[in-house]
């Protein structure tokens, strides 16, 4: 169980600032320790607006990503980084996003970097502060790899990853992270279609080995890129398999859906922590902190205040950083107005 009643975070990302995507365009002209100054100046940067906000776990915004997840391909060997985008022109969504194809076995000689990562976040962020890793889970990176070759499907891609991704956790936990999150937001987009069970299995046989070595959580939700979802928006067919996942926490969207089946959160609660997503990273409309009050009573109604966590729906970096700033404030500030009601603070 966590540490403090009704604790606060994010998912993982955070938006970059405008003159890290606009130096990420000339980088092949900077040197190795402009380079090296550009991603610790930006991580400062969004550790400054966590931290601003008053957030109990912070993370480094996973600004030195291309999207949650794209860049990890970049690591890989054994596919073919060129992709064929199946649309290039009209309004943005997931299909986009090209795969890429195979051409051998898949390894990761190099890891797949969030180490280094999660070393710049603890060398750049003050003593005492709780921190947080998120790493892609093998079934959400197996999405934009296209099988072939070795790999008959998606199932045998995710196979591939799998132990790719738990070496990631194990080098994690051996450079002293006390907190991750493993991200699987494929999983409940495409629980209706596939076997829940199945997916559980994957994730539990990924985390095995730091289970109890450090703090566990998965993100669920519906896809996020462009700020659209990419699936039927319903946690039902995820439970009860996903009460059988080895983590200690259980992250579900709640804002974007207006709260429909909040109800799954006592079903959460009754086995492990329930993190809620408390505001709406797909809406401009910057959510009062009273609203923010009235969520979390509402969500207390099923789970008690030791059991529950809120963050935002999803990762922040499809919103603007003027907003995610002012969302993140205003959600600190609203749980903390229940947690004076209920004698917490």
């Amino acid at each position: 169980m966590k540490e403090r009643p009704l604790r606060t975070n994010v998912i993982g990302s955070y938006p970059l600032p405008a003159w890290l995507e606009l130096a990420a365009q000339h980088l092949p002209e900077l040197g190795e320790a402009d380079r090296a100054e550009l991603f610790d100046d930006a991580v400062v940067a969004a550790l400054h607006d966590q931290m601003r906000a008053g957030l109990d776990v912070v993370t480094d915004g996973e600004q030195t990503r291309l999207d949650f997840n794209l860049s990890f391909y970049g690591f890989l060997e054994g596919i073919d980084r060129e992709t064929a985008l199946p649309r290039r022109f009209g309004p943005p969504g997931h299909d986009q996003r090209g795969r890429h194809a195979m051409t051998g076995e898949l390894r990761a000689p190099r890891g797949l970097g969030v180490v280094a990562e999660f070393e710049r976040l603890k060398r750049l962020a003050p003593d005492g502060v709780a921190l947080k890793a998120s790493v892609p889970g093998p079934y959400t990176l197996s999405g934009r790899l296209a099988p072939g070759g070795r790999y008959a499907d998606r199932y045998a891609l995710t196979d591939a990853l799998l132990p790719l991704v738990r070496a990631e956790l194990e080098a994690l936990v051996k450079a002293g992270c006390a907190e991750i999150c493993v991200d699987e937001p494929s999983m409940s987009c495409y629980a209706h279609r596939e076997d829940p069970a199945r997916l559980v299995n994957f994730l539990n046989r990924t985390i095995a080995p730091v289970v109890g070595r450090c703090r566990l959580s998965t993100h669920l939700c519906f896809g996020n890129y462009k700020g659209r979802a990419v699936a039927p928006r319903r946690y039902a067919p995820l439970f009860p398999a996903f009460l059988e996942a080895n983590v200690d926490e259980i992250h579900v969207e709640m804002a974007s859906r207006e709260f429909a089946e909040l109800e799954v959160i006592a079903e959460i609660a009754a086995a492990k922590d329930v993190v809620v997503g408390i505001i709406d990273v797909k809406n401009y409309w910057v959510e009062p902190k009273e609203e923010i009050a009235d969520r979390v009573r509402r969500c207390l109604k099923h789970a008690p205040a030791e059991r529950l966590g809120f963050a935002p729906d999803c990762g922040l970096s499809q919103t603007a950083r003027w907003a995610s700033r002012a969302k993140l404030e205003n959600m600190v500030a609203g749980v903390a107005i229940v947690r004076r009601e209920l004698g917490l603070s």
